[in-house]
C-alpha cells in the first residue's frame, strides 16, 4: 500500500496533535527501512510512532528488531530526550518533516514516501548528517554532507484548488480520469470515486466534457480531498490480492469497517513488516539448511560407496581362497587372471609397482606372495574399509542433528515477535504500588512528575511522603482513611529506596509524612524553588527505615497483569517477584536477569514486559538480586 498526499496530510495533522509536548525516550531499529520512536510525556501515556520508507503512523504494537538499521546508532546518540517541536508537510507532497529540539540543538528528520523511500537526518540548516541511501538524479543529489534538496513541487496545490483549475480539461483529448490523476496527483481509487460522484464517464475525452460536468468534477474532488484531510472518515480495510486501507468508504467487495484510519494503517503496515521479516529471518536458515542437506547426501553416498568397496574386496579375497582348492598357489600363476576377471578385478602395474585393482580401488601387492597371503591382505583391506564406515556414520549423525537444530531455528525465526502495547493506567506514569491494605501509593520519577503528583493528584485525605535527605521523590498514599501503620511504613520504605539513598547505599535513613495542608505549592515572597520542589510546614512524622530492600513484582490488577517495584511486602501478592538490594550490577543487566527468571516462572504472563519495562521500574543505581520466586 502507498500513502497518497492527502492521506499523509491527515496523518501529519493527527500525529501533531497526538505527540504535542512529547519527547523521544527511546528509538528501536525494526528493519533497515523502519524505525520505531517511543515518545514520552510526564503526564500522558507513551506514544509509539513508526517511521518507515513507506509510511508514518502511530502504532499499538512493538515489533522485535528484524534486521540492523544503519541510522539507529546516529539517532540514539543525538535525539534521545529531544522534544518533538513540529511535524509538517509542504502541500500534499509525500514528504514529512519532523523537527526535534533540545535547548539550543535542533534536528530535522525528513521522511520521503515516494519511489524507494528514504529517511534523512539533517541539522537545523538542513545539512544531511545521515540517510538510508544516497540519491544522484538529474534534479538533486542527496548524500552525507550535502544540503537537503526536495524534489520539484507539483504545480497544483489541491488543498487550495478552484474551479478555474479544472478549465484546462477542455483543451485536452485525453480521458477525464487520466487528466485528473495527472493534474491532482491522486491515486486511482480516488479518481474513480470523483468521476462516479460527478456522474462523468471516466474514459470521456476532456474536450467533450461540458461546463456543468467540470463543475461536478471539481465539487466531487473538493469533497473527497476535504473529507480525507479533515478526518471526516468512514475507514475500511480492503482485503483483495493486496490489503490496503481507505479513510473514506469507496464501495467494492471484501471491505471491513474499522475504528480509525490510523488503526487500519497500523494493521496493514505492521502485517507488511512482519511478512517481510519472516522472509528476511528465514533466508539465512534456508541457505544453511540447503548446505547441510547437500553434506548429508554426500555422506550417505560415501557410506554406500565404501560399503560396496569393502564387500567387493572381500569377494575377491574369497575367490583367491577358492583358487587354492583349484591348485593355484601363487599370484603369478597364469590361471589367476581368469579368476580375477570373474570378479571385475585385475593385476596392474604403475611406475614399476604392482597393484590388485578391484573396481576403482588399487591395493598394493607382491606377485611372489602366496595366494593365502594375498587373500589375507585383501580381507584386512576389506575390514579397514568397513571400519571407515563407522567414522562416516558418526559424521552423518552429527550432520543430521545439526540439520534438525537449524530447521527448528529456521521455523522459530519465521515467528516475528510482536507485542501488543497495552494502554497504561494513569498511575503507571509514576512510581506506584499497592500497600498491604490495598491502598494506592504513587511517587515522582523526576522533577516534572514530582510536580505533577502534588499539583494534579494531591487530595485532602492523602498523606505526603518525602525522604529526610535531598534528592527524594514525593510519594502520596491515596485516601488514607483505611491506612494502617503497615501502609505508612511501606510507603516510607519506598520513598527512601527511590531516593538518592539507594544509589549511595545510605543505610539507616528516614522518611517523613505530612498532611496535604502542610504542603505549600508556592515559594515564600522573595524566594524561589526548583521545579518539583515544595515547602513543608509544621510537624513531620518520621519513619526510620532500617533496610534497603525492594521487590520487583508482577501483580494482577483487574483483568490484566502489571509490573511494579515497591516494598518487600509486594511479595505476598505477586505472581512473580525478585528482591533487590543496592550495589552490584548495572540496571540493564539486572533487568535482563529478572526478566529471564520471570519468563522461566510464567512465560505467558511475563512475556509482554520488555527489558525497558523492567529498567523503568527499578530504583536508579546499581543493585543485586537476593531472592526470586513465584507468589500467588
Amino acid at each position: 500500500m502507498t500513502l497518497s498526499g492527502i492521506e499523509l496530510r491527515y496523518l501529519v495533522n493527527d500525529i501533531s496533535k497526538k505527540i504535542d509536548g512529547y519527547y523521544v525516550s527511546n528509538i528501536y531499529g525494526i528493519t533497515k527501512d523502519s524505525l520505531l520512536f517511543k515518545f514520552h510525556h510526564p503526564e500522558k501515556s507513551d506514544v509509539l510512532l513508526m517511521l518507515s520508507t513507506f509510511g508514518i503512523w502511530v502504532t499499538k504494537v512493538k515489533i522485535e528488531p528484524i534486521e540492523p538499521n544503519k541510522l539507529l546508532k546516529h539517532l540514539r546518540n543525538n535525539l534521545l530526550r529531544f522534544k518533538l517541536k513540529e511535524v509538517k508537510q509542504i502541500g500534499t507532497e509525500r514528504i514529512v518533516y519532523l523537527t526535534l529540539s533540545y535547548f539550543e540543538k535542533e534536528f530535522v528528520i525528513v521522511v520521503e514516501l515516494f519511489s524507494d523511500g528514504n529517511i534523512i537526518i539533517c541539522n537545523n540548516e538542513m545539512k544531511i548528517l545521515a540517510l538510508s541511501h544516497s540519491i544522484n538524479v538529474r534534479h538533486r543529489q542527496l548524500r552525507v554532507g550535502s544540503q537537503y534538496v526536495q524534489p520539484p513541487l507539483d504545480n497544483l496545490d489541491i488543498l487550495n484548488m478552484t474551479e478555474k483549475d479544472f478549465e484546462p480539461i477542455h483543451s485536452t483529448s485525453i480521458a477525464v480520469a487520466k487528466w485528473i490523476g495527472k493534474t491532482l496527483g491522486l491515486p486511482r481509487k480516488y479518481i474513480e470515486e470523483i468521476t462516479r460522484l460527478a456522474k462523468v464517464e471516466s474514459k470521456k475525452k476532456g474536450e467533450d466534457v461540458s461546463n456543468e460536468e467540470i463543475k461536478r468534477l471539481f465539487d466531487s474532488a473538493t469533497q473527497i480531498v476535504n473529507n480525507v484531510v479533515s478526518g471526516k472518515h468512514d475507514p475500511e480495510i480492503v482485503r483483495n490480492d493486496e490489503m490496503y486501507v481507505n479513510p473514506i468508504s469507496l464501495g467494492g467487495e471484501n471491505n471491513e469497517k474499522i475504528a480509525s484510519f490510523m488503526d487500519g494503517l497500523d494493521t496493514v503496515f505492521t502485517e507488511s513488516i512482519i511478512t517481510k521479516g519472516k522472509t528476511i529471518q528465514s533466508s539465512s536458515f534456508t541457505k544453511k539448511i540447503a548446505e547441510l542437506e547437500t553434506r548429508l547426501g554426500e555422506q550417505t553416498k560415501a557410506i554406500k560407496t565404501v560399503t560396496e568397496k569393502s564387500e567387493k574386496i572381500a569377494i575377491v579375497a574369497n575367490s583367491l581362497f577358492e583358487g587354492v582348492s583349484q591348485g593355484i598357489s601363487a599370484m603369478d600363476d597364469s590361471k589367476i587372471t581368469a579368476l580375477l576377471k570373474k570378479n571385475n578385478s585385475e593385476i596392474v602395474k604403475e611406475k614399476g609397482i604392482t597393484y590388485l585393482k578391484v573396481e576403482d580401488e588399487k591395493i598394493k601387492m607382491d606377485l611372489n606372495s602366496s595366494l593365502p597371503t594375498t587373500a589375507s591382505a585383501l580381507f584386512n583391506e576389506s575390514k579397514k574399509q568397513k571400519a571407515a564406515i563407522g567414522s562416516i556414520e558418526k559424521l552423518l549423525r552429527k550432520t543430521e542433528n545439526e540439520l534438525e537444530k537449524v530447521v527448528k531455528q529456521g521455523e522459530s525465526a519465521k515467528q516475528v515477535n510482536v507485542t501488543q502495547v497495552r494502554k497504561k493506567n494513569w498511575f503507571e506514569r509514576y512510581r506506584w504500588f499497592y500497600t498491604t491494605d490495598g491502598i494506592l501509593a504513587i511517587g515522582g520519577r523526576d522533577s516534572s512528575s514530582n510536580s505533577a503528583i502534588i499539583r494534579k493528584h494531591l487530595q485532602k485525605n492523602d498523606k505526603v511522603f518525602h525522604a529526610e535527605m535531598s534528592g527524594s521523590p514525593f510519594f502520596l498514599l491515596k485516601g488514607d482513611d483505611a491506612a494502617t501503620p503497615a501502609s505508612l511504613t511501606e510507603v516510607a520504605h519506598a520513598t527512601v529506596c527511590f531516593s538518592r539513598v539507594w544509589k549511595e547505599a545510605f543505610y539507616g535513613s528516614s522518611a517523613y509524612w505530612v498532611n496535604p495542608d502542610q504542603v505549600k505549592k508556592g515559594a515564600p515572597s522573595g524566594q524561589s524553588m526548583a521545579k518539583g520542589s515544595f515547602m513543608i510546614e509544621g510537624q513531620r512524622n518520621f519513619v526510620k527505615i532500617s533496610s534497603l530492600k525492594m521487590c520487583v513484582a508482577i501483580i494482577k490488577y483487574e483483568e490484566s497483569y502489571l509490573l511494579t517495584c515497591g516494598p518487600p511486602s509486594l511479595k505476598n501478592t505477586a505472581v512473580c517477584y525478585a528482591m533487590i538490594e543496592p550495589t552490584g550490577q548495572d540496571m540493564p543487566d539486572v533487568a535482563k536477569r529478572i526478566r529471564h527468571e520471570f519468563l522461566s516462572s510464567n512465560e505467558e504472563i511475563t512475556k509482554p514486559f520488555s527489558i525497558d519495562d523492567y529498567v523503568r521500574v527499578l530504583p536508579a543505581g546499581a543493585c543485586n538480586i537476593t531472592e526470586s520466586g513465584s507468589g500467588t
